[in-house]
C-alpha cells in the first residue's frame, strides 16, 4: 500500500489536460459519431449517443437496475498511440429516457487506438496522468449510497468506431448480516430480540485510481470512518441454522433483496478497529427450578479481524456476516463468522441505483 507521502506525489504529478490537442495532419482527423452502450454485468441498461439522445433499449422494465437518471457518469479516452488523453473527463447525461454525451468538439486521428473508460457518479475532481495512464477518482460515501463504479476497459480503433460497450462494475464492498437463535436446548429457544446493529468504522472515503491499459484499479483511503446503523427495531431470532434470516433496517428478512445491506470502500481490516455491536434482549425463562428474569439492552462487540482472508476486504465482493447467538448458557459468547462471494446482481432488481 502506498504511503500518504507517496499518495500525494502521484496526485499532485498528475497532468489534467483541458484542451484538445493538437494534430499536426489535419487531414486525418474527423469528427466522429458513435453510440454508447451501458450495461451492468452482462445486463443492457441504456443506449447512449454521441449527439442525440437516442431512447434506452430497455424501456418499460421494472427488473433492470439503472443509474440515478439525475448524476451523469464521467467517460475518459486515451490515445495509445501516444497517450494523449482525447476525452477528458467528458459527462455523459440522461434525461430519463437515455444518456447521451455530446463531443462535437473532438477531432479523432482515424489511424489510432483510443482506450476507453467511465466511471459514475461524476465528479469534476479526476486527474489524469500521462506517465501512468491512470485517473485518480476521489470518493466519499456522500456522493451516493450506491457507491462508485468503473467500467472495464474498452478498446477501439477510430476508424472502426461506432459502439463503445461501456460494462460498469462495483469497485466497494456490498455488506450484510444473517442471524439466528443456535441454543441447543429447546427450553431456551426462541427468546432472543434484536434490538440494534451497528457497524463501526466503516470507510467512507478515498481515491480510486483506475489503471486504464492495465484494466484494473487501487483504493487509497483517506481516513474518513463512519457508524451504519444496519437494524434498529425489536424482531424476534429465528431458532436454528435453517432459520437464519437476512437483517433488515428494523425487521429480519428472508430474502437478500430486502435486507439492509450497504457499501463501504475495501479496507485493511485492523486488530480492536473494526467492530459490530450487537444490543439485544433476552425474555424471561425459567430453567432448572430457577427462573432467569428478562435482559434488556445487552450490548456485545465482534471484532472483523481474524474473519476473513488476509484480513482485507476485496472491492466488488459481496461479504455477509453471520451471527449466531446461544443461550444454553445465559452469556456465552455469540459465534461470528462470515462469506464471502462474487456480487450477487439480482439483490438491485427494482432498485434506482446500480
Amino acid at each position: 500500500m502506498l504511503s500518504a507521502a507517496a499518495l500525494l506525489a502521484i496526485i499532485s504529478s498528475c497532468a489534467k489536460i483541458d484542451d484538445m490537442p493538437s494534430f499536426e495532419d489535419k487531414s486525418e482527423k474527423q469528427k466522429i459519431d458513435f453510440d454508447i452502450m451501458v450495461t451492468r454485468e452482462g445486463k443492457v441498461v441504456e443506449k447512449a449517443r454521441s449527439g442525440k439522445m437516442t431512447k434506452s433499449l430497455v424501456e418499460d422494465s421494472d427488473n433492470i437496475a439503472t443509474m440515478d437518471t439525475d448524476i451523469p457518469f464521467g467517460l475518459i479516452g486515451i490515445d495509445y498511440q501516444n497517450g494523449t488523453l482525447v476525452l477528458d473527463n467528458a459527462a455523459v447525461k440522461s434525461d430519463g429516457s437515455g444518456y447521451s454525451g455530446l463531443f462535437d468538439n473532438y477531432l479523432w486521428s482515424t489511424s489510432n487506438k483510443v482506450a476507453f473508460s467511465a466511471y459514475y457518479p461524476h465528479v469534476e475532481a479526476v486527474d489524469y496522468s500521462s506517465d501512468l495512464e491512470t485517473y485518480a477518482i476521489p470518493y466519499s460515501v456522500e456522493d451516493t449510497h450506491a457507491g462508485p463504479l468503473v467500467s472495464k476497459t474498452v478498446e477501439k480503433a477510430v476508424n472502426q468506431l461506432n459502439m463503445i460497450p461501456l460494462v460498469f462494475q462495483h469497485i466497494t464492498n456490498d455488506i450484510g448480516f444473517k442471524i439466528c437463535d443456535i441454543t441447543p436446548d429447546p427450553q431456551i429457544q426462541g427468546l432472543i430480540h434484536l434490538r440494534k446493529l451497528t457497524a463501526v468504522n466503516v470507510a467512507q472515503a478515498g481515491i480510486f485510481i483506475n489503471d486504464i491499459l492495465n484494466n484494473s484499479g487501487t483504493w487509497h483511503r483517506q481516513a474518513f470512518y463512519r457508524k451504519v446503523v444496519v437494524f434498529e427495531g425489536d424482531a424476534v431470532v429465528g431458532v436454528g441454522s435453517e432459520n437464519e434470516k437476512f437483517v433488515g433496517y428494523d425487521t429480519l428478512e428472508d430474502r437478500l433483496s430486502d435486507s439492509h445491506r450497504f457499501y463501504s470502500i475495501p479496507d485493511d481490516i485492523e486488530i480492536g478497529k473494526q467492530y459490530v455491536e450487537v444490543v439485544y434482549d433476552v425474555d424471561e425463562f425459567t430453567l432448572g427450578g430457577f427462573t432467569y428474569t428478562a435482559l434488556k439492552d445487552q450490548v456485545a462487540k465482534f471484532m472483523i479481524y481474524g474473519l476473513l482472508p488476509d484480513n482485507v476486504f476485496v472491492y466488488g465482493k459481496q461479504y455477509t456476516f453471520h451471527l449466531g447467538l446461544d443461550l444454553s448458557k445465559v452469556y456465552k459468547q455469540i459465534s461470528f463468522t462470515a462469506s464471502v462471494s462474487d456480487w450477487e446482481t439480482s439483490i438491485y432488481e427494482n432498485n434506482d441505483d446500480f
